[in-house]
């Protein structure tokens, strides 16, 4: 039967294929829609499979945080080029993921990807069928959430960084959100890895304390005073990757939980979650 315009406009309107591609795949289907539709999602499957180990180093990172403040959800939408993360269809993809990610709390990337749309597709069949049109791997590389009294977001200018950072204490301060905000964009530049020593895992410990007596060896230290020597090194580290115990970029002489007491006696921060792609 013979293919009109009309009809391979619909089907581009319905799936958001390229026109040649949905040209194709009616010619193919013999104008059968659902066909034609079955078609465009194996050819977005096909892609996915033969790019499934190629590198996501691109893409956009967003973070949205609740009218009431005191949620916030973060998202990595991630491809293979720069050119395909400055395309319409793909951060519009990335702004369908942050939006089904808020509406459905989703447990996890797992439940995420699997909640239907309004079509009754999955999300990941969205962006399997994204897939067949860019003819790029496009990943959910990251969704992680925050819940405290106060959550702040800050997203870097490159589109590519993401944070949220959870405050309690915070007193109904308006300058908690401005403090937030500094504290946030330090998570962006200095990479903490936990909110305070407490939050270091037990190996990471370990790993330091038995560097620092192997660097004290190295310098001729009596092995008597390697552990002394150790501790030291590792409450070094503490100061340097652990947020609380950072100095604060903005001024040296405050640490964040000393800049966050000042601020209202008693906030800290309770969590953060920092997102970035490549």
């Amino acid at each position: 039967m013979a293919i009109t315009a009309q009809d391979v406009n619909k089907l581009r309107q319905e799936t958001g294929a390229g026109m040649m591609d949905c040209k194709k795949a009616l010619t193919e289907a013999n104008g059968d829609f659902e066909a034609a539709k079955d078609i465009l999602r194996k050819q977005g499957q096909k892609i996915a499979n033969k790019r499934a180990d190629n590198a996501t180093s691109e893409g956009l990172v967003l973070t949205q945080v609740s009218e009431d403040g005191t949620t916030g959800t973060v998202v990595a939408v991630a491809c293979e080029t720069e050119p395909v993360s400055k395309v319409e269809d793909f951060r519009n993809l990335a702004k369908q993921v942050l939006d089904v990610a808020v509406s459905t709390k989703a447990a996890s990337k797992e439940e995420l990807l699997a909640t239907p749309q309004a079509d009754g597709r999955s999300l990941q069949d969205h962006i399997t069928d994204l897939m067949g049109k860019i003819g790029e791997k496009i990943d959910v590389v990251s969704y992680e959430t925050v819940s405290a009294e106060k959550v702040v977001s800050y997203d870097h200018s490159n589109g590519k960084l993401g944070v949220l950072v959870g405050l309690t204490n915070t007193g109904g301060k308006e300058e908690v959100t401005e403090v937030g905000k500094d504290v946030a964009m330090q998570i962006a530049a200095m990479k903490p890895i936990a909110v305070d020593k407490d939050g270091v895992d037990a190996a990471t410990v370990q790993r330091e304390i038995e560097v620092g007596k192997e660097q004290a060896r190295a310098e001729g230290k009596p092995e008597a005073m390697l552990e002394k020597i150790a501790q030291g090194k590792l409450n070094k580290f503490y100061k340097e990757n652990t947020l609380l115990n950072q100095e604060f970029v903005k001024d040296s002489s405050l640490s964040i939980a000393q800049l966050l007491d000042k601020t209202n006696k008693g906030m800290t921060v309770t969590e953060f979650k920092r997102v970035a792609i490549g």
